[in-house]
């Protein structure tokens, strides 16, 4: 029950940038943004597959990163490259690594 818990908040948080990225980017950074954002599930848990991990894992770093971008940028992710945006990166990467832990630690035991 655990892993479709996190196999739904990493869907349901993929869904909640790629409409923040719809809605906030538009003219030539759109297109290759969105195809970036599409591509990113497969490549990162074929990464993990490719290095002998899991893909619970991997799909734990997603549901951290993805939740943790939208809590940093307030459900707006194309502030992560706007002014200031070197602060904002900063605290989504403490973020993500926090949560990841925490998480990695609750679900998996170690």
């Amino acid at each position: 029950m655990t892993v479709v818990v996190i196999w739904i908040l990493c869907a349901a948080g993929w869904g909640v940038v790629l409409a923040g990225l719809r809605r906030g980017l538009s003219g030539r950074e759109r297109g290759p943004a969105l195809f970036a954002h599409t591509v990113t599930p497969a490549g990162v848990v074929l990464t993990f597959a490719v290095l002998g991990y899991g893909s619970l894992y991997a799909t734990i770093a997603l549901a951290a990163e993805w939740w943790s971008l939208a809590a940093v940028t307030g459900f707006r992710p194309a502030r992560l490259v706007a002014g200031g945006g070197l602060r904002r990166l900063a605290a989504w990467l403490l973020v993500t690594a926090a949560v990841t832990y925490v998480t990695g630690r609750l679900v998996l035991g170690r």
